[in-house]
């Protein structure tokens, strides 16, 4: 790419997920130039009809040399690494996989990153997708951005490294920054996750087409925001003038039990329990109880999270209202 390229050159990994379909689409919208790092040629073709102004790459954070061509091809002006596996269960399943995907990976990506910013003399900004697994059980009632890193599960020990690699990276004049994001949830979250097999099995209950929900332990508490929310704020996050770490989250925990119990009440129904059975098998080997952020930092950017509590267990229900009114219709 010439020197004239244009100043606003975005690279997004993970662009077909959740966050990535939501900030591929904001980017769009403010003018950038994106580029969606996706992981076969069936993601990129789903990129490319969702988002035709975005332009598709296929790529593995496994790959050092195929990440370094990418990333020396698209030449970026900003990286948003937002991919690899975010499912905590799953990370029990494959700890290998997870450490080199969401660990080292951001490194390779990262390293790659700064010797793009070596070579060319421009300025890369980077933001790395963090969790509050990295935490774990903290004694801490509320985390901040200097809360110990205490990692109980595969997933947050290898986020946990790739956030301390930021700061190695940040340290040799990066503009690296970490978006440490607590759980946050949309109509676009895959059916494995949590609260999507919530709002989807309800809607299904309350139509008649299900009598039954399954879960794991639900009496923990976590704070839940709006994936669009979140967007913005990495989006906020790399605008600002330095790099720095951000809790991103609303403040306010609340159980599973207290999500089930409002996703029912949603569809009218009051009494929920005879409809969910607990299964054992579904509990982690490990959970942090309670996982709720501080986001002080975050607000001193001007963000505020638009969407509550309540408003988004009703977005999700009401989606998956839909679709399940689409399913009987069909039978």
């Amino acid at each position: 790419m010439s020197d004239s390229r244009a100043s606003a050159v975005a690279l997004i990994t993970g662009a077909n997920g959740q966050d990535g379909t939501y900030l591929v689409e904001r980017l769009i919208a403010d003018g950038y130039e994106v580029h969606g790092l996706v992981h076969s040629e069936a993601g990129a073709a789903k990129l490319a009809e969702q988002f035709p102004a975005a332009r598709a790459h296929v790529g593995d954070l496994a790959d050092a040399p195929g990440l370094t061509a990418i990333v020396d091809a698209v030449e970026p002006t900003r990286i948003y690494n937002l991919a690899g596996n975010t499912s905590v269960a799953r990370s029990w399943e494959f700890p290998a996989e997870t450490a080199d995907v969401l660990g080292v990976g951001a490194v390779r990506l990262l390293d790659a990153a700064w010797r793009l910013q070596e070579r060319t003399g421009e300025e890369v900004r980077f933001l790395q997708a963090s969790s509050a697994e990295i935490f774990g059980d903290t004694v801490d009632a509320m985390q901040t951005e200097s809360t110990l890193l205490a990692p109980v599960t595969p997933y947050g020990a290898a986020k946990s490294f790739a956030h301390q690699m930021i700061g190695v990276y940040r340290a040799r004049g990066m503009k690296a920054s970490t978006a440490i994001l607590y759980n946050h949830e949309s109509p676009r979250r895959p059916a494995a996750f949590v609260t999507r097999k919530i709002t989807s099995e309800v809607a299904r209950i309350s139509l008649g087409l299900s009598d039954r929900l399954v879960l794991g332990n639900i009496d923990v508490y976590r704070d839940w925001g709006y994936a669009p929310d979140y967007v913005d704020a990495m989006v906020r996050i790399l605008d600002a003038p330095g790099p720095n770490d951000y809790i991103v989250a609303t403040g306010k925990a609340h159980s599973v039990r207290q999500f089930v119990q409002c996703a029912f009440a949603h569809v009218g129904i009051v009494d929920w329990e005879p409809y969910v059975s607990i299964d054992p098998a579904l509990y982690r080997p490990a959970d942090p109880k309670q996982l709720v952020g501080d986001p002080s930092r975050l607000m001193g950017l001007g963000w505020v999270p638009t969407v509550d509590f309540e408003q988004l267990v009703h977005f999700m229900v009401d989606a998956d209202l839909e679709d399940a009114r689409a399913e009987a219709t069909a039978r």
